[in-house]
């Protein structure tokens, strides 16, 4: 979940204290990274590599669905780190795509903090280790809505917003969450009888004539700027990101956390089954996860650090919303549940009703 685009300009955090020579225990060897594209800082990739005298060939992917397909496809053997997002874990585990992680390998998950610790999603850390998180909220130009609550009502209630142009992503579980919440079952929901009526919503806000189309996080800021479109869905990283590079363009854009609740996400680093080199991916992991890199990782990247050691090492714009929620603000945010077996075809076969109608 990134801004997907270059990055220039940007400080590399000095990084003497973990660039010390270690030993040739990999030299020559090629590290194999899978992630979202443009999510790591070059500067971290090079020190790396000179750090170990190795090679790291990067591939990316743009949806949690296009990573699983392709590991399903054979790139469970091809890839040495993958970066999948929270509720595709369980998928990813049940499915033999990945191993357990070595623990003794990885002294700096202790870095991690609390909320990051045996998540539900992998109880006791057995296959991850937090990468970077965020939250995915309401965006909308005040400029052409004037004076809106902080409601997924902005998308969904036609007496909030009656004619300015409106978009929704394509991922299923994001927008059905959003409906979810709005009807009241929480963003959270599972039950047929609570995604069947977000499913008609959604339906029945696509029909309406000021209906953009299914627009992706990242996409949706750009629109917003060019004024094709009026609210979506977004990623906080991003939006600070284009804010920060944009300020006047994005001066009448908001980005808020409605009162209904929001999806709260957590990009984690993991070992496919059969990777070439996990030896190498675990020494990738636990770099990653020490407290200067990961203070640099999110520096570059404006998303939230999981590691509590890099915390006093995070630009101000990094500590403080929407980058960092306030506690009232977490406490209406959740994780997309993991669906598996009948409730994810379900999801699924409801979700190509609402795109094909």
């Amino acid at each position: 979940m990134t801004h997907r685009i270059a990055r220039t300009g940007l400080l590399a955090l000095s990084l003497a204290g973990v660039a010390a020579p270690a030993a040739a225990q990999f030299e020559g060897e090629t590290l194999y990274l899978f992630n979202w594209s443009q999510y790591m800082d070059p500067a971290i990739i090079e020190r790396f590599e000179d750090r170990h005298d190795v090679e790291v060939v990067r591939n990316y992917f743009n949806s949690n669905g296009e990573l699983f397909a392709k590991l399903q496809a054979g790139g469970d053997s091809q890839y040495d780190v993958i970066v999948p997002s929270n509720y595709y874990v369980p998928r990813l585990i049940n499915s033999d795509l990945v191993q357990p992680l070595d623990h003794e390998q990885l002294p700096n998950l202790d870095n991690l903090m609390d909320t990051f610790i045996d998540p539900a999603f992998d109880p006791g850390n057995a296959y991850t280790a937090a990468y970077q998180w965020g939250t995915t909220g309401l965006v909308y130009d005040q400029a052409a809505l004037g004076d809106v609550p902080a409601s997924w009502s902005v998308l969904f209630d036609p007496a909030v917003n009656a004619d300015a142009p409106f978009a929704v992503p394509e991922d299923a579980q994001v927008s059905l969450g959003a409906a979810c919440a709005y009807l009241g079952h929480g963003y959270d929901c599972i039950e047929r009888d609570e995604l069947e009526p977000a499913a008609r919503l959604i339906l029945e806000s696509k029909q309406r004539d000021n209906f953009a189309g299914f627009v992706q996080g990242t996409p949706i800021l750009q629109q917003l700027v060019r004024g094709s479109v009026a609210a979506g869905m977004t990623f906080n990283g991003d939006f600070v990101f284009y804010k920060t590079e944009d300020p006047e363009g994005f001066e009448d854009i908001r980005y808020v956390i409605p009162e209904e609740g929001a999806e709260l996400w957590v990009d984690n680093m993991m070992i496919p089954a059969n990777a070439p080199n996990p030896e190498l991916a675990h020494a990738f992991i636990n770099y990653i996860l020490s407290a200067e890199v990961g203070a640099q990782l999110s520096n570059w990247n404006y998303y939230s650090s999981p590691n509590a050691a890099s915390l006093p090492m995070l630009d101000a714009v990094l500590q403080e919303p929407p980058i960092t929620p306030t506690d009232e603000e977490m406490d209406r945010l959740t994780f997309i549940p993991s669906l598996e077996g009948d409730a994810l075809q379900f999801v699924q076969q409801i979700w190509r009703e609402v795109e094909s109608r």
